[in-house]
Formats: structure tokens, sequence, C-alpha cells
């Protein structure tokens, strides 16, 4: 079966409609060939703004949600009063990015979707529109009835889970738990199989300097970290640490590790982001951004962007759409990879 796959615009108002429209344009050969479905879902109107903005002709069709879908094609997520215009903070444009995501749950789950990928929304934006979420993946958890999910960002052979995200620094210590470390393995290790690695080697970051240096530094990573690590390893799981956050990210980068779990947002983000962007040394702006986001422990497949909606410079025809492409890649190959699993 040719998956089937919904891309969700975000935020109106930011450079999702554009991206959305350059990835079609790329990948238009292989919809037409019948090798890839895409159901575009948002804003039916800025899909039309962000064609003139990049100068695309492509035909992205509306369609309804209850029609036999061509191979590419929108579907408007809500009610939208008017024009959303690029670059502003709308109510409207929080709203639909919920919508949006709402509508691609129900029919992954309803089984006409086989994978979810997502452009960005704005956070502000979301909630201004009463939908009180800290971003995509506990909406996405929420929406799915799912109890636990888990962030993983890949760029390359750099694959990192994170054991906690968008919470307060203070809270962190107390989010690691045995229970939370545990699961976040599994469902790395479940993942870094669905990828089709044959070693699924992981290294758990320490939460503290140098692992706590024997207590003098804080005792999460010897408490918690080192006892749980030691019960997984028990149990087969190829897995080291606590390894110091100073270098367990330059040895994941040299291939010693297969993915690495780390405790919180930016001691994960930060380097899988800084090779992950593409810098222009003589203007200092950046010219690609590489790299996705994955949602672990769901029932269905949802892949991100790794990059936030460029109010500034959306509208502007000028957004780079490789991360878009990398996470549509990405969801192709778990989409076929679950799909042969419950046949086997």
């Amino acid at each position: 079966m040719t998956p089937h796959l919904a891309i969700t615009m975000g935020d109106p108002a930011g450079i999702g409609p554009e991206i959305i429209v350059k990835a079609c344009v790329r990948l238009k050969d292989r919809i037409a060939a019948g090798a890839l479905r895409v159901l575009v879902i948002g804003s039916t109107a800025s899909i039309e703004a962000a064609k003139l903005a990049v100068g695309a002709t492509i035909d992205i069709p509306e369609t309804a949600i209850d029609a036999d879908w061509p191979a590419l094609a929108t579907l408007q997520a809500g009610p939208q009063a008017g024009p959303i215009p690029f670059g502003e903070l709308t109510f409207d444009g929080g709203n639909l990015a919920y919508r949006a995501i709402e509508t691609a749950v129900r029919l992954a789950e309803a089984g006409r979707i086989q994978g979810l990928v997502t452009a960005p929304l704005n956070k502000e934006a979301l909630n201004l529109a009463g939908h009180h979420y800290a971003g995509h993946t506990d909406m996405l958890a929420a929406l799915t009835g799912s109890n636990s999910s888990v962030m993983m960002l890949a760029h390359g052979n750099m694959r990192v889970s994170h054991v906690t995200t968008h919470v307060a620094l203070e809270e962190v210590p107390k989010k690691l738990t045995p229970e939370r470390l545990r699961k976040v393995v599994e469902l790395t290790h479940e993942a870094l199989a669905d990828l089709g690695l044959t070693r699924r080697r992981i290294a758990v970051a320490a939460l503290n300097p140098h692992g706590g240096e024997g207590g003098l530094f804080g005792r999460q990573d010897i408490d918690v970290s080192a006892p749980t690590i030691a019960a997984l390893v028990a149990e087969g799981y190829d897995l080291v640490g606590p390894v110091p956050g100073d270098t367990v990210f330059v040895k994941l980068r040299a291939g010693q590790y297969d993915a690495v779990v780390a405790m919180y947002h930016d001691q994960g983000h930060i380097p899988v982001k800084l090779l992950g962007f593409d810098v222009d040394p003589a203007t200092g702006k950046w010219n690609a951004l590489s790299g996705v986001n994955i949602t672990l422990g769901l029932p269905i497949v949802r892949v991100s962007v790794d990059h936030g909606t460029a109010f500034d410079i959306a509208g502007k025809g000028i957004a780079n759409e490789q991360s878009l492409m990398e996470a549509i890649d990405y969801a192709e190959t778990l989409a076929s990879v679950r799909k042969a699993r419950a046949a086997a």
C-alpha cells in the first residue's frame, strides 16, 4: 500500500505553508508515480498565498474529509474568519494549528493516513486560542490518550531522546525517576529498531557535571540513573552511563553510540541543532535547517521539523524546506515498519 501521509501546516502565519509547498514541488514526481500520497491539513487560503510567495504553480486542490482524496490535496482544518497574514500572532492561527493536529490524529486512528508530519506551531498563539499545551508533544499525547511520550531529535547519526523537555530546569531533578528513565530507554531502543538499526547502543547522559563527582555536585546520577541503567543492562539492553554531558555527544557523533538519552531540553537540543543548522559565516544567517523531531510512545507515527515558525521571514518565499523533507522521509520509514510489524 502506498503510504498516505498527512502534513499539518502548524501556524499558517509562519513558514509552514511555504515549506509545505516547496516540499510538494520536490515530491511531485513521486506523488505522480504513485509512490506517495500527501494530504495537507490547515488553511487552504494559506497554501494559495504560499504558492504565490514561492512562485510555485503546483496544483494542491482542496478536498473534503469524507471524500476520496486525490494523491495530493489540501484539507481545511477548521473555521477561518478571514485571511491570516504572515508573521502575525493571532487567535485564528493558533486555533487552526490545533484543529489541524486534531483532524490528523482522528484520521490516523481511523487508518486513513499512515503517518503524521507536522510543520511548526506558535505556542503563544496556541494558548491564545484556548488550547493550553506546551507544544505538539503533549498535545498529541492528550489527543491519543497516551500516558507517556518522549521527544527524540535526529540529525544524521545524532539521535537524542529526552527525559524532560518543556519544564523549568528546577523541575528536572524531580522528574528524573527510575520509571521515567526506564520508559525513555525502552522507547529509544524501540525507535532504533524501527529505523532499521541492527546495533542499538544507547548512552544515558549525566544530569550533573562529571556525573555528580561522587556526590559533590548532586546525587541523582548515583542514586537514580546508575541503578536503573544497571537493571536495564541485566535485562539485555546495550546501555551505558551515566556519561558526563560534556563528552557524551562527541562520542555519539563519533559512532560509539547509536542514541543518547538526554536529561533536559537544552542538553539534548543544543548539540543536534548546532550540527543541523548550516550557517553562512559571511552573513551570520543560516542557509538550511536539518534534523527532525520524532515523538515516541504514541499509537501513531509523528515526525516534525526541528525549527520554529520564523514569523520574521514568513511569506517571503525564502524559508528552507530541508527539515520538512527529512521529516517526510522518516515518517515513511516508520510507517512502513509499523505496517510490516502489524502484518507479521
